[in-house]
């Protein structure tokens, strides 16, 4: 039985983006577990009391809610990334199982993180959503390992704008930046040539 989790950010006791985590959550049940499942309300199962400062609120579920855990959260520091490519990995849903993203993690060599490449396209890091800069604009890439809650926030507002970025047309692009749902827009950010491109074997 596939395991999901969905992570949460509880900012100084603010449950953020609660009805994407919701809709994204009770989407995935209906997939793997049918459109007979009743559907599941988060908020009856997290609450913001005692979290302070930044909390990684973390839900594991099967059809149902099975365990929640509350941690609190500090940015890990990113300042350099390694492009690693893949072909084969997916992650469209939030697997509990998250071997196939630390095996690419392992590959970073000197770099802090990985940009995981798919047919020649940028997806994600391991732990994030991106989105580069260039021409007064910051594009994310068009298909994703993961369609993040922030990343759908911020294509509705028109901050970011989706686009096919390939792994060869990086000189293109000045900058990028890596969020999630524990990573606000802006809070990591690092200049393109801190980005490696894929070793050759």
């Amino acid at each position: 039985m596939c395991r999901f989790i969905e992570t949460i950010c509880i900012n100084d006791g603010v449950i953020e983006n609660l009805s994407a985590h919701n809709e994204r959550m009770n989407n995935t049940i209906r997939v793997h577990y049918g459109s007979s499942v009743m559907p599941v309300s988060l908020k009856d199962f997290i609450t913001a009391e005692g979290c302070k400062g930044r909390t990684r609120c973390r839900v594991e579920y099967t059809s149902a809610v099975e365990k929640v855990e509350y941690f609190p959260y500090s940015i890990r520091e990113v300042k350099s990334l390694q492009l690693v490519n893949d072909d084969t990995v997916e992650y469209s849903f939030k697997y509990a199982d998250r071997s196939v993203l630390d095996r690419n993690f392992a590959l970073r060599g000197n770099a802090d993180d990985v940009v995981i490449v798919r047919s020649g396209m940028l997806t994600d890091t391991s732990i994030a959503n991106i989105a580069l800069y260039k021409e007064g604009k910051w594009f994310t890439p068009k298909y994703p390992l993961l369609k993040g809650t922030r990343r759908a926030r911020l294509l509705a507002e028109g901050i970011i704008e989706e686009d096919i970025i390939m792994a060869d047309s990086l000189h293109k692009y000045e900058k990028i930046r890596l969020f999630n749902a524990m990573i606000s827009f802006g809070e990591v950010e690092m200049d393109i040539k801190n980005v490696f491109p894929i070793l050759e074997k």
